[in-house]
């Protein structure tokens, strides 16, 4: 009996295809010291990395006293965007793999970031084409990752079952979104800080997990595993 196959490869994009969470938690880390919580670089990864600074703002407020507004975000984004001009660099054999994996299934970009960032990386990446308008922002809808409504969102507008999707994902966050959705959610794990464990994303229901973009094309033209 055949493996049946995926209709797309949905991608998130910090830290799947772009090294930004390093520089991303670096900005915030800093602001954060501004506003009295002298939070370790540990800490600010595992409480931020994959979420909504909108899902979070109860948590800064309890080690600072202080709640965040719009004004702030706009002056945390401002100084993101400065530094990953600077510094971003795409994830190690993130680019050939997407072009490969293109060249046999339609593919997108699903992030829970703003667009501006999200159009900004691809950019940088050279990945603009590759996607074209199917790009996925979940700031744009009202509920961001974890919840499944951008991987839901991005197989409507493609005109796809969402449970014949592959989604490829590295946060806590991003992997319970696409389970949610029902898709076959890859898991990457290149073991290094900001990354997830085999072992942590395997337990959100990541189907298989790697740690190598080189892996990829092979894995998902092996199509789903059996259930």
């Amino acid at each position: 009996m055949s493996t049946p196959g995926f209709s797309a490869v949905l991608f998130d994009c910090d830290g799947i295809l772009v090294n930004s969470e390093p520089i991303t938690n670096s900005v915030l880390r800093e602001m954060l010291h501004e506003l009295g919580w002298e939070i370790s670089e540990e800490d600010c990864i595992r409480h931020f990395v994959g979420t909504s600074f909108i899902d979070e703002w109860e948590i800064i407020h309890e080690h600072t006293g202080y709640r965040i507004d719009h004004d702030w975000i706009l002056g945390f984004r401002e100084r993101r965007n400065a530094a990953l001009v600077a510094r971003l660099e795409p994830v190690a054999g993130a680019v050939d793999a997407v072009r490969s994996i293109a060249e046999r299934f339609p593919v997108a970009c699903v992030s829970g970031a703003d667009r501006g960032k999200i159009d900004m990386q691809l950019a940088m990446a050279g990945l603009t084409e590759v996607f074209g308008d199917r790009v996925f922002s979940g700031m744009e809808l009202p509920r961001s990752k974890p919840a499944p409504d951008v991987y839901l969102a991005a197989a409507s507008a493609m005109g796809i079952d969402p449970t014949t999707a592959a989604v490829v994902e590295d946060s806590s966050s991003g992997v319970r979104a696409g389970v949610a959705a029902g898709a076959t959610v890859f898991g990457y794990a290149p073991g290094e800080p900001t990354y997830l464990s085999p072992d942590e994303l395997t337990a959100l229901g990541a189907a298989a997990v790697f740690d190598s973009m080189d892996a990829l094309p092979g894995l998902v033209s092996v199509g789903r595993p059996a259930a």
